[in-house]
Order: structure tokens, then C-alpha cells, then sequence
């Protein structure tokens, strides 16, 4: 099952209800402290409430020593307030779950509530409001009721933010909440902080997960060259062939360790750790190793990979690599990229690629982040077939214009006054 659409309100930064269709490839931008990091890592906060075995809405607990405290998902952190999500779930077989809460925060019982609850699937649905005279603290079943049925209150047990069964029969034949979970999408984050590479790595005793920080690289390189061949490095070399046609990715054993580094094509004695390497090599790495691990085991499950400024440290023709590395792995149908980004350079080669004909506009998603200091709002900026947008917001990407133009002209005056 996909995550196709999702709606957020009095979320973060956003007062009022705002709403994004996730495309394979779904591009969010917008200037500094508008609001992207806060709309790219929804899906993250929302997961915690679909894959989740906890009574809470949002199990937060999840995200470690930095989570955050569900006021701080609130806009303008009012504690007596609550958060509204919207979640359009495409299952296999192609039926689509519209599932609608409101999370209330309880400041007396220290606890958050579903305020209001409904899902759609087809022709069945289910709607519940909660009914806040008959609950208690510490229960662990909440009374609702139906919206046609306010005298009759029904006893709810949520996990996340889904009922562990619907009464009576309301969810005969249609809701099966563990399928939901178990289908969900897996989401995998990269952040904007990358770690820089080790001199020297021990063996891991087993295969390791990659992590926000792309901190596993090189202990995943050096499990790939030792248990699997290196096939993730033959991969990876075939990524960089073009940019450093004279370099391949190597490991080589180091006294009790080994070490990450590039190899020169032309003379093989000749080996740079990756610690000495440059900083746009390391911050290209965990990118080549995702797509390289994509490429040979493709994931079993739909998949939605959040990346955060991953032209971070990169060279403009590193950025449009990086473009195309994304178009190549949405051939495969289960993975799908959320990007938040600053690049002119990443957005071309996308539209690029649609005028070229080799990208459909349909893969693509814009999305335009504005702010008034206040509240923040979400604008899709639609591409047509040939890479035109139907709008540009004013002020993004036109410093290099201005200053060119300030350039000429400052240039012209000083040369009038040389007259």
C-alpha cells in the first residue's frame, strides 16, 4: 500500500489545511524557515501512528533521544489545541483507504486523544466522534459515538491512530487494521547533516541498516566487498564513471581494519582514502550506495525515501547526476523520492529530462513553500509536457539574475566615471 496523498492542519508551521500528492518523484522548495523540513518529515511523524502498537495517536517515542513532544507538532505550540491529518493509502489491489483524524492534546491527563475519526474505502465507511464525558484517564478504551447516533456511545481501542477492531458492524468484510499497517510504506530519511567518512572501519558482524546521518556507508561498502563481491561497488563504479572517469571505488584491508577510498583507473598503485578524498565524494556516497542496494535487492515493499538538501556540498554537474540517479529508480514502481531542496540545478535536469521526452510530467511534483512569518502555505507549481511550469514564485532562484545585472551595472558606472 502507497502513501498517495497527505493533508495536515495547525501542523508546525501550517495554520490551515494543507495538502500534497506524493508522484515518484515529489520535489518540496522554499526559502530558509518556511516550513520544508516540517512537510518533508510528516510522513516520518505519521508513521509513527500507523506502524505503532501504543495507545498514543503518535508514538513519537520512535524517533529516539531528539523526539519531539507532540505540542511541538502543534502550530504555535497551544497546548488546549490539536492537529488534523489526512492519509489516502493505495492498496494492492487498488482500493483507496481515505483515512481522517484529529488529535486532541489533553493537558490534564498529559495524553493525547482522537478527536474525530472516519475512514473511507469505496462505498464503506466509518465515522466516530469521541465522546469525552464518559472517558478517564489511564483507560485504554475511549467512548465514541456516531454522528447519527449521539445517545448510544461505542468503545473504541486504538493503537496509533487505528482501532484495533470497529464495532458491531461497521468494519465487517472491509477493515482489517494490521493489513494497513503491515502495507504501509517504508520510509527511509537522509537528512542534511551527513557524516564524514571514517580512516578505518571494522567488519560489522552483520549486514548494516543505513541511518540518518549516512554514518553506515562505509561499514556497508566493506560487508558488500568482503560477503557479497562487491557487487554495491561494481554498482557505485558504474554511477561515477562519468563524473570521475579516472577514479573507481575501491576497499582494501587496513592492518585490523579496512577503508573507503577511490582507486585511480590509469596508474592502480595509486589509492586516496575517502577521508582525503574531498567532501562532495562523502556527501555523494550514501546517495550511490541506496541507489546501488535498490539496483541489486530490489525492495519487496513500497517504498518512500525522504531526503533533505542531498546537493549538499556538490558540485552543479554532481546535482544533475543526482537528478537522473533518481529518474533511474523510479523505474522500479515501489520506490518514490520526497525531496527538499535548494538546487536550480536538480529542478532543471528534471524538467529537462521531461522535455526531452525521457521523464513523464506525471512523475514529477512541485511544490512551492511561501510564509508570512505566521502560518506557512503549500503551492503546486504544475509542469506541463515539455517542462514549462505554470508559475514561478517570485524571489526563488533569481539571485544569480540580480546579481549579473548588478554586476553590469556597477561595471557601467565605474567605466562612465573613468570618462
Amino acid at each position: 500500500m502507497a502513501l498517495a496523498r497527505i493533508s495536515l492542519r495547525n501542523y508546525r508551521c501550517f495554520a490551515t489545511k494543507q495538502e500534497i500528492e506524493l508522484c515518484p518523484i515529489t520535489v518540496i522548495l522554499g526559502k530558509n524557515n518556511s516550513g520544508k523540513s516540517a512537510l518533508v518529515r510528516a510522513p516520518m511523524v505519521m508513521a509513527t501512528g500507523i506502524r505503532s502498537n501504543f495507545s498514543l495517536p503518535l508514538d513519537l517515542v520512535q524517533f529516539g533521544e531528539d523526539a519531539p513532544e507532540f505540542i511541538d507538532l502543534v502550530h504555535q505550540r497551544l497546548e488546549l489545541s490539536s492537529i488534523s491529518v489526512g492519509l489516502d493509502l493505495v492498496g494492492s489491489e487498488g482500493q483507496l483507504y481515505a483515512l481522517k483524524a484529529t488529535i486532541q492534546n489533553v493537558v490534564e491527563w498529559n495524553t493525547q486523544r482522537i478527536r474525530d475519526w472516519s475512514l473511507h474505502c469505496g462505498t464503506q465507511s466509518a465515522t466516530y466522534e469521541w465522546f469525552t464525558g464518559l472517558d478517564s484517564e489511564g483507560s485504554e478504551q475511549h467512548p465514541y459515538r456516531r454522528p447519527n447516533n449521539v445517545a448510544e456511545p461505542v468503545w473504541l481501542e486504538l493503537k496509533g491512530l487505528l482501532p484495533t477492531a470497529l464495532p458491531g458492524d461497521d468494519g465487517v468484510g472491509w477493515y482489517d487494521p494490521e493489513r494497513i499497517r503491515s502495507a504501509f510504506d517504508v520510509i527511509r530519511y537522509l537528512g542534511p547533516f551527513r557524516a564524514k567518512p571514517r580512516r578505518l572501519v571494522r567488519l560489522p558482524a552483520r549486514e548494516p541498516e543505513q541511518n540518518e546521518f549516512g554514518s553506515r556507508t562505509e561499514e556497508i561498502l566493506i560487508y558488500d566487498h568482503v560477503r557479497r563481491k562487491g557487487l554495491l561497488i561494481k554498482q557505485i563504479n558504474q554511477y561515477l564513471r562519468d563524473q570521475l572517469p579516472v577514479w573507481e571505488l575501491e576497499v582494501r584491508s587496513q592492518l585490523d581494519g579496512y577503508a573507503v577510498g577511490l582507486r585511480s583507473r590509469t596508474n592502480p598503485e595509486l589509492w586516496v582514502p575517502a577521508t582525503d578524498s574531498g567532501t562532495g565524494i562523502a556527501q555523494l556516497l550514501p546517495f550511490l550506495v541506496r541507489r546501488a542496494q535498490d539496483e541489486v535487492n530490489p525492495p519487496g515493499q513500497d517504498v518512500l525515501e525522504v531526503i533533505e538538501e542531498p546537493e549538499l556540498h556538490l558540485h552543479p554537474s554532481a546535482q544533475s547526476v543526482l537528478a537522473d540517479l533518481y529518474i533511474r529508480a523510479i523505474r522500479n514502481e515501489r520506490v518514490r523520492f520526497l525531496v527538499e531542496t535548494h538546487s536550480e540545478t536538480f529542478l532543471l535536469r528534471l524538467r529537462r529530462r521531461v522535455a526531452e521526452g525521457k521523464l513523464n510530467a506525471d512523475k514529477i511534483a512541485f511544490y512551492f513553500i511561501d510564509s508570512d512569518g505566521e502560518s506557512s502555505t503549500v503551492k503546486k507549481i504544475n509542469i506541463d509536457e515539455f517542462g514549462n511550469v505554470d508559475y514561478w514564485p517570485k524571489g526563488i532562484f533569481e539571485e544569480n539574475f540580480e546579481e549579473v545585472r548588478a554586476l553590469a551595472e556597477a561595471q557601467e558606472d565605474r567605466m562612465d566615471d573613468a570618462r
